[in-house]
């Protein structure tokens, strides 16, 4: 019964400290989506110049998409003529950070992480993009059934009409970040309300089934594992605890909001903070199932070069990770404490609120529609 209430208090720890953060960087995920033209990022890294690569990189970073959600824009772009380390570079760095992951980031595993975590992204898609442009077969086997078949089929975005979706993205690939194919320029209001709404009950629903799995695997963590346990690992040696973290994080779904409070879990217990940057970057960036799709898309070739370039930047994130940690004397993370003691407390418990109301809303509206 006493394990059954630790898990519970620390499940509402994590979600009260992740609430009011989450509920910024939704509100900024709408803003970018309101006024971020649909063909921006089509412009810029439709095409094969290595300079796509850079710009794939940089444009992935602010955009909340999953490791599956992202592989529809993917195709499209890669349908339209952009090379495969740009079309690479765009699947790295969008699922492995957002500005919801970031905002998160930072109320969970502090504003060193929040900074280090969108640069080691950077750096994973960067450098990723450019192994598959000049190692990677660059023959174009896209073809148009390919393309068809790579939709969200393995259930990790399981809140949203992904059929509808993933129909409107293929049949309309030069505007992968619209929803609405109105034609006609809207009024800013118009364009604000929109990008709210899918901040606040589209993307929301996309992930928050994950987010709180998430969060209920870090209570699990907090309780379960002691930071003797870790230690007695860490001291023998440090990368095995590296390569636990990539082993498990591989080939396991997981988005960026959602793998951070797992590995805020994981820094609690003593992990070292590079081994939980391996798990929040190799983790969102690929999956069993976004993998198969990625093959289809790029070539097999490619696709096993996109997964060893994942692994290989991972690694070293890890270890610079720690490097900054360590030689610097960041603090890695506080201790769990109650919560109620906290200054902005109220602030915290009416976000988890809001963003639960926000969670079951949609469940909500299909029971009252049956």
């Amino acid at each position: 019964m006493n394990l059954i209430v630790d898990i519970i208090k620390e499940f509402f720890y994590f979600l009260m400290e992740a609430s009011p953060y989450m509920l910024l960087g939704f509100f900024v995920a709408g803003l970018l989506k309101a006024f971020l033209p649909d063909d921006l990022v089509k412009k810029h890294i439709g095409s094969g110049k290595k300079s796509g690569i850079l710009k794939a990189s940089a444009f992935g970073i602010p955009i909340p998409l999953c490791s599956c959600g992202v592989v529809p824009a993917a195709a499209g772009i890669r349908k339209q003529g952009g090379g495969k380390g740009s079309v690479v570079s765009f699947l790295v760095s969008t699922p492995e950070t957002g500005v919801d992951s970031i905002a998160i980031t930072y109320a969970l595993l502090g504003p060193v992480m929040a900074v280090i975590r969108p640069v080691a992204a950077f750096f994973s898609a960067l450098v990723t993009g450019f192994l598959v442009h000049f190692l990677g077969n660059n023959k174009d086997d896209l073809t148009e059934e390919t393309i068809t078949q790579t939709t969200c089929s393995s259930g990790c975005c399981s809140s949203l009409d992904h059929e509808k979706k993933n129909s409107f993205v293929l049949n309309h690939p030069h505007e992968i970040f619209s929803l609405n194919n109105k034609k006609g320029p809207d009024s800013l209001s118009l364009k604000f309300k929109k990008g709210m709404k899918f901040a606040f009950i589209d993307l929301i629903s996309d992930i928050s089934l994950w987010f709180i799995i998430g969060v209920f695997f870090a209570a699990i963590i907090a309780v379960f594992i002691t930071p003797e346990m870790v230690a007695a690992v860490s001291d023998k040696n440090r990368f095995l605890v590296m390569g636990a973290m990539l082993g498990v994080s591989v080939p396991l779904y997981v988005c960026a909001s959602s793998s951070t409070p797992v590995a805020a879990a994981f820094l609690m217990t003593g992990v070292s903070p590079g081994a939980a940057m391996i798990f929040l970057l190799a983790g969102p960036a690929t999956n069993a199932a976004s993998f198969s799709m990625v093959s289809k898309i790029i070539g097999k070739r490619s696709a096993i070069i996109y997964l060893l370039g994942i692994i290989v930047t991972s690694v070293i994130a890890g270890i610079v990770t720690d490097w900054i940690y360590f030689n610097w004397s960041f603090q890695i993370l506080p201790s769990s404490v109650e919560i109620i003691s906290e200054p902005g407390f109220y602030i915290k418990l009416i976000s988890t609120m809001i963003l639960s109301f926000l969670i079951i809303y949609p469940f909500i509206k299909k029971i009252r529609f049956r």
